[in-house]
């Protein structure tokens, strides 16, 4: 039981946020603060000071962030060396990814999943959503990891990790004396946009739908099928863009983009690890769990 508080703990200290962590989770929020309460009773310290709907982590927090993250790790680590006693793990496994997973999020999965895992051979290959589809319906790959929906009853959808689309901006935008703009305003933004077949594509559209609003009501300057030509584009520009926090995680660091706030409107996405029913091979559960269990802090 206390190992799942400290679960509740750290994914809440990651997402600095109870209600994602609830989701995140499958519990109530009220679970999660009850959970987090707990903690604090146990150890007599406070974890995470509130300001409103904002939390960030006290001394206290941040200490027991990397004890769990340890704890975790070795968890994992505990898992893996006993499943793998006396069995060798070789072979291929072809994973296709779209474009943002495969650029920003697969590639220190791979590394590291290749450190413990020598004899296993990875090939990577980068296509939208709806071409990665298409290859696993001919057996071009064993594996897919993609964003969006449960389109095709053919394929199993196990989730990987939350993401979120954030309208990004250059540092220097006119916008950011404002801190955020309304829907009306986001209308009026010259945007770049993602090609048709993307995933993020279709989960700005579902977004915009809950405002009774289309992808045809923005500004679309520019349709692009490149996250860092889009990237560069927006550095030299006045558009705007939405992309995954992931994907700009250095620019944010470094103070060459900002993220602008729309009033109402917030994008959340999930990606899923992707398989053919009835193909389930040793080598796909050996990485998606290893990709499960990776520290993307």
């Amino acid at each position: 039981m206390f190992d799942f508080r400290l679960k509740v703990f750290n994914t809440t200290a990651k997402r600095l946020s109870f209600t994602k962590a609830a989701a995140e989770l499958y519990i109530t929020q009220p679970a999660v603060t009850k959970h987090i309460n707990e903690i604090e009773k146990h150890f007599n310290v406070m974890l995470f000071e509130r300001n409103g709907t904002k939390i960030k982590l006290t001394p206290a927090g941040e200490l027991l962030l990397q004890h769990t993250e340890k704890l975790f790790t070795l968890h994992h680590d505990l898992e893996l060396d006993m499943k793998g006693f006396g069995n060798k793990q070789e072979g291929i496994l072809r994973v296709g990814a779209s474009t943002t997973i495969a650029q920003y999020i697969l590639p220190p999965v791979l590394a590291a999943f290749k450190k413990r895992y020598p004899n296993i051979q990875p090939e990577l290959h980068i296509h939208n959503t709806e071409r990665i589809e298409a290859s696993m319906e001919h057996d071009e790959i064993d594996l897919g990891v993609t964003e969006g929906s449960f389109k095709n009853t053919s394929f199993k959808y196990i989730p990987f990790l939350k993401d979120e689309l954030v309208l990004v901006v250059r540092e220097k935008h006119g916008l950011l004396k404002k801190q955020s703009i309304s829907l009306t305003e986001l209308t009026q933004l010259p945007l770049l946009m993602r090609e048709p077949g993307s995933g993020t594509l279709d989960v700005i559209a579902n977004a915009l739908a809950k405002h009774k609003m289309k992808l045809a009501d923005l500004t679309i300057e520019m349709r692009m099928e490149s996250t860092e030509a889009m990237k560069q584009y927006i550095a030299n520009s006045d558009t705007g863009a939405f992309l995954s926090v992931y994907s700009v995680y250095n620019e944010l660091k470094q103070g060459r983009f900002s993220i602008m706030d729309i009033k109402g409107l917030n994008i959340n996405r999930d990606l899923f690890f992707i398989q053919k029913h009835g193909t389930e091979k040793q080598l796909q559960s050996v990485f998606m769990d290893f990709a499960l269990h990776y520290n993307f802090r």
